[in-house]
């Protein structure tokens, strides 16, 4: 396969491979194993092209040319995804208290610009000439051959009956299922767990119906069940039972805003839907047992079919607000 078209393809699968790697961050549903599968796809795809990759690396490597330490700090954090994104799948165990998948991602946000600056510094154009007949049937045995692989390295992790092998559709692994005590403790970026203690603590919740403030022992008091899998983006998943208030009973029936906005102790927050409030658990206990601190005593949303950053711990406000849902960054920023 020529330079320039190994180049042209290479471009477009490490930017199908961050697309897919973001989405599948963001999905919790079921539909989000065809994000996953891709995203895999992607990956062993881009493995495959890595021999025509290394000559061409190799001629420029003999050539001294601006930004070439860049290009091969690029290269090398790229091979740490891949290599910890495999390790992931096949269910390696923390290291120092870091995931694989802590690895995958972080060596994949770090090689971001890394890579805009080799795309300006290195531009490899498209032809109309690379449109035809031959070129497709060579991407198409690209994506066959990278498909194959990873159904190889799929059935291998489950044939070795490698922890890997009970991965969730995300891609995650289960941890601490059914038992809050082994379930992980996370926070998103650079939250600390904060020390509540109960009798100075008020939930506020506002909504069309005023402003209330809700003491811990009043919520104690509600016993909705609902039996729901925490998914965190860390690579981890745990099916519990959380029991606690559903979100509209406190806020009192139907809104007319748009969204409601919780907010943690710490200041982090997520915006949901008006109309899932039907579906949203306060939940003030876990396993039949108050929450710990680290799992967001004295209270936390329990979001089914949403990823772990949704989860908001902590919780000290509630309010409905007139923007919609989406009103806000994808991923927190902090």
């Amino acid at each position: 396969m020529a330079g320039r078209r190994t180049n042209i393809a290479l471009l477009w699968l490490l930017a199908a491979a961050f697309l897919t790697g973001t989405l599948a961050f963001a999905i919790g549903v079921g539909w989000g194993r065809w994000i996953v599968l891709a995203h895999g796809v992607a990956g062993f795809a881009i493995v495959a092209l890595a021999p025509w990759k290394s000559m061409i690396a190799g001629r420029g490597l003999r050539r001294r040319r601006p930004g070439r330490s860049a290009s091969v700090a690029f290269s090398i954090l790229v091979v740490v995804a891949l290599m910890f994104g495999v390790l992931h799948a096949s269910g390696a165990p923390q290291i120092l208290g870091i995931t694989a998948m802590q690895v995958h991602v972080g060596a994949a946000l770090l090689a971001i610009p890394l890579f805009v600056s080799h795309v300006k510094a290195r531009r490899s154009r498209a032809h109309t000439t690379d449109l035809t007949r031959r070129n497709a049937l060579r991407a198409g045995a690209l994506l066959g051959g990278a498909g194959a692989l990873y159904a190889v390295a799929e059935g291998s992790v489950r044939l070795a009956r490698l922890p890997g092998a009970g991965r969730r559709f995300t891609g995650s692994l289960e941890t601490g299922s059914w038992r809050p005590e082994a379930m992980p403790i996370t926070q998103w970026l650079d939250d600390d767990v904060p020390s509540i203690r109960t009798h100075d603590w008020r939930l506020t919740v506002r909504s069309d119906r005023g402003e209330r403030e809700w003491t811990y022992e009043e919520l104690h008091d509600f016993h909705d069940v609902l039996e729901a899998t925490l998914d965190c983006t860390g690579g981890w998943y745990a099916a519990q039972r959380w029991e606690g208030a559903w979100l509209s009973r406190l806020l009192d029936g139907p809104q007319t805003g748009a969204s409601v906005v919780v907010t943690s102790a710490t200041g982090y927050s997520r915006r949901f839907p008006v109309g899932e409030a039907g579906r949203l658990l306060v939940a003030t206990r876990v396993g039949d047992h108050p929450l710990s601190a680290g799992h967001g005593f004295p209270l936390r949303i329990v979001a089914p079919g949403r990823r772990g950053f949704w989860w908001v711990k902590w919780v000290r406000a509630i309010e409905v607000s007139g923007a919609p849902w989406w009103a806000q960054p994808p991923f927190p920023l902090t």
